[in-house]
């Protein structure tokens, strides 16, 4: 196995995927399975639950995935709910899209949020979200007096219309 500081370099210079994104898994010994995207078209992975769990109505747990992640430098994961779990059951991720730091190397966790009538069972192996990895671009905050003007300045929450 390639020495720690080695894949961090491996990571850096992206070789691999479909993009030249190459991501680093560590399996967590109570692991179901790798994220895997599920047709070739598909822009996020299913990210399986590691654990039976019960999610009780109007509350947030985190669903252990038993796995962490290297992300390479400039990028990010995203996790986002599964649209058919949404649909059917009503169950979202609150922070919709939870963000994995390229530097964070604990296990992923998924929050859950159950907004239905009943509770819900999550069973270890089940498809619980999805991960999508995108480029991040960091910015230069700059305190300035004042702002530019445009057309629309101060309006919000629905002053441009609904048409």
């Amino acid at each position: 196995m390639p020495h720690p500081a080695g894949l961090l370099e491996e990571l850096r210079n992206g070789s691999g995927g479909v993009n030249g994104v190459k991501l680093l898994f560590q399996k967590l010994e109570h692991i179901y399975k790798l994220p895997a995207y599920q047709s070739a078209g598909a822009s996020g992975m299913d990210i399986y639950a590691a654990s039976d769990e019960v999610l009780p109505v109007a509350i947030t747990i985190a669903v252990p995935t038993g796995f962490a992640i290297a992300i390479p430098p400039g990028y990010e994961a995203q996790l986002r709910a599964r649209s058919g779990l949404a649909l059917r059951h009503n169950i979202v991720l609150p922070n919709a899209p939870g963000t994995i730091d390229s530097d964070y190397r604990g296990e992923v966790k998924i929050l859950m949020l159950n907004l239905g009538s009943e509770k819900y069972h999550i069973r270890r192996g089940d498809r619980i979200a999805q991960m999508v990895i995108a480029p991040v671009i960091q910015a230069m905050p700059t305190a300035v007096k004042v702002l530019p003007t445009t057309d629309r300045g101060e309006g919000g929450f629905g002053s441009t219309g609904r048409q």
